[in-house]
Protein backbone atom coordinates (compact mmCIF):
# COMPACT_ATOMS: atom_id res chain seq x y z
CA UNK A 1 0.00 0.00 0.00
CA UNK A 2 1.29 3.34 -0.78
CA UNK A 3 2.30 5.84 1.78
CA UNK A 4 1.20 9.44 1.77
CA UNK A 5 3.30 11.76 0.45
CA UNK A 6 5.51 13.93 3.04
CA UNK A 7 9.01 15.07 3.06
CA UNK A 8 9.31 12.48 5.67
CA UNK A 9 7.85 9.65 3.57
CA UNK A 10 10.14 11.34 0.63
CA UNK A 11 13.20 10.92 2.46
CA UNK A 12 12.93 7.55 3.41
CA UNK A 13 11.80 6.61 -0.04
CA UNK A 14 15.26 8.08 -1.55
CA UNK A 15 16.97 6.28 1.65
CA UNK A 16 15.41 2.75 0.69
CA UNK A 17 16.23 3.33 -2.73
CA UNK A 18 19.12 3.78 -1.79
CA UNK A 19 19.64 0.59 0.50
CA UNK A 20 18.09 -1.68 -2.53
CA UNK A 21 20.76 -0.10 -4.96
CA UNK A 22 23.36 -1.83 -3.10
CA UNK A 23 21.57 -4.32 -1.16
CA UNK A 24 18.53 -5.54 -3.04
CA UNK A 25 19.12 -9.19 -3.20
CA UNK A 26 19.77 -11.83 -0.35
CA UNK A 27 18.71 -11.25 3.82
CA UNK A 28 19.56 -7.45 4.75
CA UNK A 29 20.36 -6.06 8.27
CA UNK A 30 19.48 -2.53 8.92
CA UNK A 31 20.95 -0.90 11.75
CA UNK A 32 19.15 2.60 13.36
CA UNK A 33 21.62 4.59 15.70
CA UNK A 34 21.13 7.43 18.04
CA UNK A 35 20.39 8.78 21.34
CA UNK A 36 16.59 9.00 21.34
CA UNK A 37 14.79 5.72 21.50
CA UNK A 38 11.38 7.19 20.45
CA UNK A 39 13.04 8.54 17.47
CA UNK A 40 14.97 5.39 16.42
CA UNK A 41 11.79 3.21 16.74
CA UNK A 42 9.71 5.95 14.76
CA UNK A 43 12.56 5.94 11.88
CA UNK A 44 12.76 2.10 11.58
CA UNK A 45 9.09 1.52 12.01
CA UNK A 46 8.68 4.03 8.97
CA UNK A 47 11.55 3.22 7.13
CA UNK A 48 9.82 -0.22 7.07
CA UNK A 49 6.73 0.88 5.62
CA UNK A 50 8.32 1.98 2.84
CA UNK A 51 9.87 -0.78 2.00
CA UNK A 52 6.49 -2.34 2.26
CA UNK A 53 5.13 -0.14 -0.17
CA UNK A 54 6.94 -2.35 -2.66
CA UNK A 55 6.17 -5.68 -1.01
CA UNK A 56 9.07 -6.86 0.13
CA UNK A 57 9.18 -8.77 3.16
CA UNK A 58 10.78 -6.41 6.16
CA UNK A 59 10.75 -7.75 10.00
CA UNK A 60 11.45 -5.06 12.96
CA UNK A 61 13.53 -5.55 16.21
CA UNK A 62 14.85 -3.30 19.10
CA UNK A 63 17.89 -4.41 21.15
CA UNK A 64 15.57 -3.21 23.72
CA UNK A 65 14.52 -6.47 24.12
CA UNK A 66 17.75 -7.87 24.41
CA UNK A 67 18.59 -6.45 27.63
CA UNK A 68 20.26 -8.57 30.53
CA UNK A 69 18.13 -9.09 33.18
CA UNK A 70 18.46 -6.39 36.22
CA UNK A 71 19.91 -8.82 38.68
CA UNK A 72 22.66 -10.43 35.45
CA UNK A 73 23.34 -6.05 35.30
CA UNK A 74 23.63 -5.80 38.53
CA UNK A 75 26.09 -9.30 39.10
CA UNK A 76 28.46 -7.76 35.84
CA UNK A 77 29.05 -4.24 37.48
CA UNK A 78 27.63 -1.43 39.69
CA UNK A 79 25.55 0.98 39.42
CA UNK A 80 27.55 3.99 37.17
CA UNK A 81 26.44 6.67 35.11
CA UNK A 82 27.37 4.57 31.89
CA UNK A 83 25.92 1.69 33.54
CA UNK A 84 23.84 0.95 30.20
CA UNK A 85 26.48 0.87 27.92
CA UNK A 86 28.64 -1.04 29.43
CA UNK A 87 26.50 -4.16 30.65
CA UNK A 88 23.16 -3.29 30.04
CA UNK A 89 22.82 -5.52 26.75
CA UNK A 90 23.16 -9.31 25.80
CA UNK A 91 24.81 -9.39 22.52
CA UNK A 92 25.18 -13.37 22.99
CA UNK A 93 21.46 -14.04 22.71
CA UNK A 94 20.73 -10.94 20.37
CA UNK A 95 23.42 -12.94 17.46
CA UNK A 96 22.57 -16.62 18.75
CA UNK A 97 18.88 -16.48 18.46
CA UNK A 98 17.86 -12.85 15.33
CA UNK A 99 21.35 -12.06 14.00
CA UNK A 100 23.37 -15.41 12.59
CA UNK A 101 19.67 -17.19 11.94
CA UNK A 102 18.31 -14.79 9.93
CA UNK A 103 21.47 -13.92 8.38
CA UNK A 104 21.91 -18.03 7.47
CA UNK A 105 18.41 -17.70 5.18
CA UNK A 106 16.45 -20.58 4.29
CA UNK A 107 14.28 -22.12 6.75
CA UNK A 108 16.41 -21.30 9.74
CA UNK A 109 14.09 -19.79 12.47
CA UNK A 110 15.15 -16.55 14.46
CA UNK A 111 13.54 -14.89 17.01
CA UNK A 112 12.97 -10.69 17.28
CA UNK A 113 12.43 -10.26 20.97
CA UNK A 114 13.80 -12.38 23.51
CA UNK A 115 13.78 -10.35 26.90
CA UNK A 116 10.94 -7.95 28.69
CA UNK A 117 12.72 -5.57 30.57
CA UNK A 118 9.60 -3.80 32.08
CA UNK A 119 8.58 -7.13 33.54
CA UNK A 120 12.34 -7.70 33.75
CA UNK A 121 11.76 -11.24 32.10
CA UNK A 122 11.84 -13.80 29.25
CA UNK A 123 9.75 -13.89 26.27
CA UNK A 124 8.17 -16.63 25.31
CA UNK A 125 10.29 -17.22 22.00
CA UNK A 126 7.90 -17.00 18.94
CA UNK A 127 9.98 -18.23 15.91
CA UNK A 128 9.68 -16.39 12.43
CA UNK A 129 10.86 -17.48 9.09
CA UNK A 130 11.66 -15.34 6.25
CA UNK A 131 12.32 -15.82 2.29
CA UNK A 132 15.30 -15.74 0.31
CA UNK A 133 15.31 -11.85 0.16
CA UNK A 134 14.38 -10.54 3.30
CA UNK A 135 14.82 -7.51 5.12
CA UNK A 136 15.83 -7.00 9.03
CA UNK A 137 15.62 -3.34 10.40
CA UNK A 138 16.96 -2.88 14.08
CA UNK A 139 17.36 -0.21 16.60
CA UNK A 140 18.98 0.54 19.75
CA UNK A 141 21.43 2.40 22.26
CA UNK A 142 25.40 1.92 21.08
CA UNK A 143 24.33 -0.70 17.78
CA UNK A 144 27.62 0.23 16.09
CA UNK A 145 30.49 -0.42 19.01
CA UNK A 146 32.88 -2.29 17.92
CA UNK A 147 30.97 -6.11 18.54
CA UNK A 148 27.93 -4.90 16.32
CA UNK A 149 28.84 -2.96 13.70
CA UNK A 150 30.35 -5.96 11.41
CA UNK A 151 27.24 -7.29 11.49
CA UNK A 152 24.76 -4.41 9.62
CA UNK A 153 25.24 -3.97 6.15
CA UNK A 154 23.90 -0.20 6.04
CA UNK A 155 23.69 1.64 9.51
CA UNK A 156 22.26 4.90 10.05
CA UNK A 157 23.08 7.45 12.95
CA UNK A 158 19.94 9.76 13.74
CA UNK A 159 21.42 13.26 15.61
CA UNK A 160 19.17 15.82 16.67
CA UNK A 161 18.12 14.50 20.27
CA UNK A 162 19.74 14.81 23.89
CA UNK A 163 22.47 13.29 25.20
CA UNK A 164 23.55 11.00 28.24
CA UNK A 165 26.81 9.99 30.14
CA UNK A 166 26.59 6.47 28.37
CA UNK A 167 25.83 8.67 25.07
CA UNK A 168 29.00 10.50 25.58
CA UNK A 169 31.23 7.72 26.27
CA UNK A 170 29.93 5.87 23.36
CA UNK A 171 30.47 8.49 21.37
CA UNK A 172 34.00 9.59 22.76
CA UNK A 173 34.97 5.50 22.30
CA UNK A 174 33.38 4.60 19.23
CA UNK A 175 32.55 7.99 16.96
CA UNK A 176 30.10 6.33 15.01
CA UNK A 177 29.78 8.75 12.88
CA UNK A 178 32.96 7.58 11.37
CA UNK A 179 31.49 3.84 10.58
CA UNK A 180 27.64 4.16 9.63
CA UNK A 181 26.80 4.85 5.85
CA UNK A 182 24.30 7.32 7.18
CA UNK A 183 23.84 10.41 9.06
CA UNK A 184 20.54 12.23 9.58
CA UNK A 185 19.47 15.07 11.44
CA UNK A 186 16.11 14.89 12.76
CA UNK A 187 15.89 17.85 14.66
CA UNK A 188 12.67 18.29 12.98
CA UNK A 189 11.54 14.48 12.55
CA UNK A 190 8.55 15.55 10.04
CA UNK A 191 11.58 16.89 7.65
CA UNK A 192 14.77 14.88 7.79
CA UNK A 193 17.64 15.63 6.04
CA UNK A 194 21.12 13.92 5.22
CA UNK A 195 24.51 15.06 7.07
CA UNK A 196 27.35 15.15 5.13
CA UNK A 197 30.51 13.80 7.06
CA UNK A 198 34.36 14.24 5.87
CA UNK A 199 34.43 10.59 5.29
CA UNK A 200 35.37 9.66 1.45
Amino acid sequence: MKLVSTPRTEFLRTLAAEILHNYGRGRTIIAIDGPDAGGRTAFGDDLAAVFREDELHVFRASLRYFQHSRAEQQRLAPDTPDHRYRVGYDYSALRRVLVEPFRMGGSTGFVTEEFDPDRDTWIQPTWQTAPADAILIIDGDYINRPELHGLWLYSVLLEGAAVNASDLRYHAEVHPRDVVSAVVDTTDPEAPRRVLTDRC
